[in-house]
């Protein structure tokens, strides 16, 4: 039962829901649970509404579900901050991720100094690598007739590659996993409190050697960088290297569980990219779509007005691509998985200045991940007597996915 006192005065009650991304129903993690399906019925309500307890420290957050107000508020930087210091305040601090929280004009700065790592030309020459790294998992398992996704390629493929890129020790693995699931999925506060203060004193542990070993490695990069004539501080290389760490553990791996979760589940969709293989980079863009995994949280740094509701200065308001994506008025029959759909302006990858700074190696892992497994594994089910395990939270992600092949 929602409180009064749980709500701010400013809010109406009648805008008021006990809908949240942590624990609606099919938001937890339930067998056969689709928390994007279970968003559409969003769409019968209010275009924005308020939710109490809808972050991880439990604040209320309005919560937008047309993509032409939240492409509003995302643009719109002198409005609305992403200054919140989502991982820092874990450990009781205010500093921020890095280009993520913080606005223009600096935002612009430290974009200009990382596009380069992140450009077309760079991911390109990351194909063989990405492509073999897919191949060799998949041959691993493939004669034994199932797999479990989640463990055996999407996070070993994709963790892998992020770490080869960032230069980090790939037999850590599993640690930095764990880190990430505490993170983002924390079972108690506690353990993301203690997951941050392991990422931060790994980091930071990892500059120090950098400052004083240098390698040929992301991390050298960061410590070597300047901006405006001067290098970076502590604090600003901490915000960097935290923020591309976790971006890249998570994420990607979670847009791999939800492909080969829709296609085991649908035969009709799984034939066509079987027939038509040319069809696979179409196909990646229309699973990004409809199984988006980001939700973006911005604070209103004054009053104003949002599609006819006072806003407060310091309310935060919810963005989510999983919403945005679902919009009938930018995407017809948007519930539909359709690999031919044409003009596909989803928001997967954010909107406005801070689009996903890795969205090209994003890209590239997702089409030759798809197309190496279609390549070599025959056609694929759910393994009978399971059921696949998603979850919401600030990203959705697949807990388990067992397929199956003969």
């Amino acid at each position: 039962m929602l409180t009064n006192a749980e709500i701010p005065s400013h809010v109406p009650q009648d805008l008021v829901s006990s809908f949240n991304f942590w624990t609606a129903k099919d938001m937890a993690p339930t067998p056969g649970g689709d928390p994007h399906l279970s968003l559409s019925a969003l769409r019968k309500g209010p275009r924005i509404f308020y939710s109490p307890n809808n972050t991880r420290d439990g604040q209320g957050t309005w919560v937008l579900t047309s993509i032409d107000d939240m492409r509003t508020v995302l643009r719109d930087t002198e409005t609305f901050s992403s200054h919140r210091s989502i991982f820092a305040s874990a450990l009781g601090e205010n500093w921020p991720l890095i280009p993520l929280e913080i606005d223009p004009p600096d935002h612009s700065t430290f974009r200009k100094l990382l596009n380069p790592l992140f450009s077309p030309q760079r991911m390109e020459k990351l194909e063989a690598q990405v492509r073999q790294r897919a191949i060799d998992l998949i041959e691993s398992f493939k004669d034994k007739g199932s797999c479990e996704v989640m463990s055996e390629f999407a996070f070993p493929y994709a963790v892998s590659i992020f770490l080869e890129f960032l230069g980090l020790p790939k037999e850590r693995m599993k640690e930095f996993l764990d880190w990430a699931t505490n993170l983002l999925h924390p079972a108690t506060p506690q353990h993301r409190t203690d997951a941050a203060m392991e990422v931060i004193a790994y980091l930071d542990d990892l500059a120090k050697l950098r400052r004083s070993t240098p390698a040929d490695d992301f991390m050298s990069f960061v410590v070597d960088a300047e901006v405006d004539g001067r290098r970076l501080s502590d604090k600003e290389v901490r915000g960097i290297a935290v923020l591309v760490f976790i971006a890249g553990l998570d994420t990607v791996a979670a847009g791999i569980g939800f492909d080969l979760s829709h296609l085991a589940r649908h035969q009709d969709d799984q034939q066509t990219l079987r027939e038509k293989p040319e069809m696979i980079p179409n196909a990646v863009e229309e699973l990004l779509r409809a199984y988006s995994t980001v939700q973006m949280v911005r604070v209103a740094k004054q009053d104003t007005e949002l599609a006819g509701v006072q806003i407060k200065a310091g309310d935060l308001i919810t963005c989510a691509s999983q919403i945005a994506n679902r919009d009938p008025n930018e995407f017809p029959d948007p519930d539909k998985i359709d690999f031919e759909r044409n003009a596909n302006r989803h928001m997967a990858f954010a909107y406005g200045v801070h689009r996903c700074l890795g969205s090209h190696l994003a890209r590239r892992e997702l089409v030759a991940s798809l197309e190496e497994w279609m390549k070599r594994i025959p056609p694929f089910r759910v393994k009978n007597g399971t059921e696949p395990v998603a979850h919401g939270g600030f990203v959705f992600g697949v807990q388990s996915l067992e397929i199956s092949w003969d």
